[in-house]
């Protein structure tokens, strides 16, 4: 792998604001009511601030879905075995998974990345299948001390960020978030509550449907992670390496390297959003670059978009992960380049306005 951590943190710049105030202005003069196009708006100046031009392109897609697996199953935190993590991943490369039929549906690749599946994937990798970042077979059982050593956490967020700058690269314009997991909203609450202070009840959801008892179980077992493992919240890549996972990190790389190379990262779900919320914290800039695909039933979700100050596209009760609220979100982040690049301003389309700038 290529460029280090540090050095990527130290590179990524904030998006332009000088572009941004250019997207504005030209938006603010299309052939429409001023604003009459919502969210889409603010959508297509961040687009065109990321990019540095009024005609942003993000037709060449592609949704990286991470997977790896979790010491912390042993403590009976998910209603399925973790062999289900490999068999998804067989799944992913069958063509057969959510994420293959709504990245086909949004014209995006799906690319599949082994992060740390407990499981020997060399027959996927080998066929060009899917790519190997494989950090270790499964993370720790993070109630006993932590799920990685501070090395294994940075090697998976250089991970992360090598995958971005080989897809980009490749020409690709728009990068999306997606994990696989069995356990994996555990650590996800537990980044969470380690950023945020909040209780360990407030950030916990059902995941894969536990029953009142087994999330009972949940939230004991992350309130005992977070005191054994002491995280510093002041220190992303500590956190990461204390209660996160292969994929969180990964995911967390991904979005760093999408900064870097000022390419737009749509963010999926819950388990997506931790790896925003490390990437945030490890530089703020990050934050510029991303768009959050929806707001999934994950009961902790809604408090981790406020936490990174970001507003979803979409709310469809979505709860599956794997990337395929990004996939939904892509062709509302193709209409909004569209419509900044090719829609007619007032005087391109020789219509009349009012003086209160709207149309007549």
């Amino acid at each position: 792998m290529g460029l280090k951590l540090e050095e990527v943190i130290s590179r990524i710049e904030p998006v332009s604001e000088e572009w941004a105030v250019k997207a504005r202005k030209h938006l603010d003069n299309l052939a429409i009511p001023q604003g009459s196009l919502g969210e889409l708006l603010n959508l297509a100046e961040q687009l065109a601030a990321i990019k540095m031009t009024l005609k942003p392109s993000v037709r060449k897609k592609t949704a990286v879905t991470m997977a790896g697996d979790h010491g912390v199953t042993e403590e009976g935190v998910s209603l399925f075995p973790r062999e289900v993590t490999p068999q998804m991943v067989a799944n992913f490369v069958a063509g057969g998974a959510a994420i293959n039929v709504l990245g086909e549906a949004a014209g995006a690749q799906v690319v599949v990345v082994d992060m740390g599946v407990a499981a020997d994937l060399s027959e996927l990798v080998e066929k060009g299948q899917i790519l190997s970042y494989k950090a270790g077979y499964g993370t720790r059982n993070m109630t006993r001390g932590p799920a990685m050593t501070r090395e294994e956490a940075k090697m998976v967020l250089e991970a992360g960020i090598d995958i971005a700058g080989r897809l980009v690269g490749e020409g690709v314009e728009l990068l999306a978030t997606g994990d696989m997991g069995i356990g994996n909203t555990t650590p996800s609450s537990a980044i969470l509550a380690a950023f945020t202070g909040c209780s360990v009840c407030d950030v916990t959801g059902r995941g894969t449907g536990l029953g009142d008892d087994a999330l009972r179980n949940k939230i004991r077992v992350i309130e005992k992670a977070l005191v054994v493992n002491q995280p510093d919240a002041n220190d992303a890549v500590d956190v990461l390496a204390k209660v996160g996972g292969f994929e969180i990190g990964g995911i967390a790389g991904l979005i760093l390297g999408a900064a870097y190379h000022r390419v737009p990262v749509i963010i999926d779900g819950f388990i997506s959003s931790a790896g925003a919320l490390l990437a945030k914290k490890l530089t703020p800039d990050s934050w510029g670059y991303m768009i959050a695909a929806h707001q999934s039933l994950e009961y902790g979700h809604r408090l981790m978009l406020e936490e990174l100050g970001l507003k979803p596209l979409l709310n469809l009760n979505l709860r599956l992960g794997e990337g395929t609220g990004a996939a939904l979100a892509m062709n509302i982040v193709e209409s909004a380049a569209q419509v900044i690049g090719k829609m007619l301003t007032f005087e391109d389309a020789g219509v009349s306005r009012n003086t209160a700038g709207v149309i007549a």
